[in-house]
């Protein structure tokens, strides 16, 4: 980036805000309605940035279809219903947002989160107004690691994809945000599982924590 973004955009499970933990007990919750014990938080966690697919898969690696489908669906109703019980911001996260509005820059959110959860937990949080845009997965007729999302949320932020910085933890995020024309920041705070090498994904840079980002925004000359 050969100046400083004029729009932030985040990716929502594993980088805006920790879900981990609703999701993995929706995710518990449906085992033991199967029969089956719950597992460790620490083994589930790896894979919420990878939705209700990634974990299901996971959680009940023999299933396939039509039943994989029925697990699925259900394991996203049961989150439905705790949605917001323990999911937070990720520590530091809310000086890293009251900071770019204090510096005048755009903040939104691109997340293949169905709208329909993404929306109703953004409420619950009271985080709505803190946006200029939230894209959901159901938004546009693509997801990503298509670009398409992407460029909606520069779109709707006013803001052209090149001044747009992209914050995610996964591979996807880095892909889809190259192929907007954005820079991609990998947040290695996130649900990132010890078989994934965030190193090779490309990106134009890495966070350890939140406030890392400012830190990086600091960096890019004027």
């Amino acid at each position: 980036m050969t100046s400083p973004p004029r729009a932030v955009l985040f990716d929502l499970d594993g980088t805006l805000l920790d879900t981990a933990p609703d999701m993995v007990a929706a995710l518990n919750a449906l085992r033991v309605l199967e029969g089956q014990p719950p597992l460790p938080f620490g083994h589930l966690r790896a894979w919420v940035s990878h939705g209700a697919a990634g974990l299901v898969k996971t959680a009940f690696p023999d299933a396939e279809e039509p039943r994989a489908a029925d697990l699925r669906r259900r394991f996203v109703e049961i989150y439905r219903t705790r949605i917001a019980e323990e999911t937070r911001l990720f520590a530091g996260m809310e000086r890293v947002l009251d900071e770019l509005r204090r510096r005048r820059l755009q903040a939104g959110v691109v997340t293949n989160k169905p709208g329909w959860l993404t929306e109703p937990l953004l409420k619950a949080l009271d985080l709505e107004a803190r946006f200029a845009c939230v894209v959901s997965g159901d938004t546009v007729a693509e997801r990503k690691p298509h670009p398409l999302p992407m460029l909606h949320a520069a779109r709707l932020a006013g803001v052209e994809p090149g001044d747009c910085l992209y914050v995610g933890d996964a591979e996807r995020d880095v892909v889809a945000a190259h192929a907007a024309g954005m820079t991609a920041l990998v947040a290695t705070y996130g649900y990132l599982g010890e078989q994934e090498d965030w190193s090779a994904w490309g990106g134009d840079g890495a966070l350890a924590r939140p406030e890392d980002l400012l830190a990086w925004i600091d960096g890019v000359p004027a």
